[in-house]
């Protein structure tokens, strides 16, 4: 979920005259070696065919390869980290039934329609629009 947030944000949390790693990598096992890195940190990959996205160090949960590409130690705040865990629980809860294509229903004589949720004009509502206020600060003009 991670991923999503940074790039609804346009901020990736880095510094690029320090964060930016780029090189050759291996990613074998499902790890990658990165000794610029401390254990929690997280990271993005970018440039591989198979694991491009925010991930945290150390993980096993990647897909082996070898790319050509960078890796860019983050420096997310731990505020951050717990609004995209009530995120994820929002969209755990809201998921199913944003992703309904059905806005209206009905039975015999009843009948019941609703606009996408919390939109006038019937647009979705996702968790974009849920936590937009709470986002807001750590948003970009734009994306290094």
């Amino acid at each position: 979920m991670l991923t999503q947030i940074c790039a609804e944000l346009k901020n990736y949390f880095i510094d690029p005259q320090q964060d930016i790693h780029a090189g050759d990598y291996a990613i074998v096992d499902g790890s990658i070696d990165l000794p610029f890195l401390k254990e929690g940190q997280y990271f993005r990959i970018v440039g591989s065919v198979l694991n491009d996205g925010v991930w945290q160090y150390p993980t096993s949960q990647l897909n082996d390869e070898a790319f050509m590409g960078a890796v860019w130690a983050m420096r997310v705040p731990p505020s951050l980290i717990a609004l995209a865990a009530e995120i994820e629980q929002w969209q755990a809860d809201n998921g199913a039934v944003l992703s309904s294509p059905y806005q209206s229903e009905s039975f015999g004589s009843y009948s019941y329609t609703t606009k996408g949720a919390g939109s006038e004009t019937g647009a979705t509502f996702g968790w974009q629009n849920q936590f937009a206020a709470r986002l807001n600060p750590y948003r970009r003009l734009f994306v290094l």
